[in-house]
């Protein structure tokens, strides 16, 4: 069977990716619009209806109008926007949040991509807090580096430009504390107070990983650094893009700089649990344009249409 798929937002970083993704599948049907129509709402309007999947790769204001435009129930709108992460009746793109997600991304026509960052915020905390190891009530905070690609065409064109010397070094962001990924950490990992969470962009294209550092002595009373990384695997045991090591990767701690670039180019996330006796750092990896945008959303497509899940990626 063929599917027909519109990519509403082509020419932007996560756009271009889904293609790419698409573009050896001999079970998609791609449609295009041609570049002078882009902003014709009627063209859009038309090419949103007549497809089976359409992906949103448009700022939040744009995607609601969006869609607005679609009136065909069997369209199925894969929104990678922020503007319906949250919302109660939208799928949540992430087919490994939870044991009952995948059918809730069969049955829905509207499935929300998540955010780089709050994906692998995400899969290192909803599973311990599933399992009673981290309060619910407890505050977090989080800090995550990633490559340029993860702020756009405009980064990407300010960071390959070169010249300026500022882009050296690492540059924390988002320093009003409300990052736009806040939301979908705190409402799918089920925690009660928003964490703290300060990104950093870093001068190389792309890859991510995010850490969460805990005090054992906050967590459940019996809590362990094993205990922790049992429940990860627990939870992620038979879940093909998703590794859980073990705790103290001999491998990550004998190479004593942590590669932040590791899953780039998979759809593949790691997870790590590094701790001493009274305090542990959870970490996850993933390629912020891969699993992080791109490689989730048509992995979500893959799972509503009920191909298999890893078809091209």
């Amino acid at each position: 069977m063929t599917y027909r798929v519109f990519v509403d937002g082509q020419e932007g970083t996560t756009g271009l990716r889904i293609n790419e993704y698409l573009a050896s599948r001999s079970d998609i049907d791609v449609l295009r619009i041609a570049p002078e129509r882009r902003k014709d709402a009627d063209e859009r309007a038309r090419l949103l209806n007549a497809a089976d999947v359409a992906f949103l790769c448009l700022p939040d204001a744009a995607a609601r109008e969006a869609v607005a435009l679609v009136n065909n129930p069997n369209t199925c709108i894969i929104d990678a926007s922020t503007a319906h992460r949250t919302a109660a009746d939208w799928a949540f793109g992430l087919p490994e949040l939870a044991p009952d997600q995948r059918d809730k991304i069969r049955r829905s026509k509207r499935i929300s991509n998540p955010g780089c960052h709050s994906s692998a915020f995400i899969l290192l905390l909803r599973p311990l807090v599933d399992a009673g190891l981290v309060p619910t009530a407890l505050p977090i905070s989080a800090s995550s580096i990633t490559g340029y690609s993860g702020g756009g065409k405009k980064m990407i064109e300010q960071y390959e430009a070169g010249g300026d010397p500022q882009l050296d070094s690492p540059r924390p962001y988002a320093l009003t504390l409300s990052h736009k990924h806040i939301p979908e950490m705190a409402t799918h990992t089920g925690l009660q107070a928003k964490p703290i969470f300060m990104p950093i962009v870093g001068n190389f294209l792309k890859g991510l990983s995010v850490s969460v550092p805990l005090h054992l002595s906050q967590l459940t009373p019996g809590a362990t650094p094993e205990k922790l990384q049992k429940a990860l695997a627990d939870r992620y045991a038979g879940e093909r893009f998703i590794r859980v090591l073990p705790v103290r990767d001999p491998a990550a701690l004998e190479a004593a700089y942590f590669d932040v670039q590791a899953c780039n180019d998979t759809n593949r996330v790691d997870i790590f649990v590094f701790a001493n006796d009274t305090q542990a750092i959870l970490m996850a990896r993933l390629d912020n344009l891969g699993k992080g945008a791109s490689g989730a959303a048509v992995q979500s497509m893959n799972v509503h249409l009920g191909v298999d899940e890893s078809l091209g990626l």
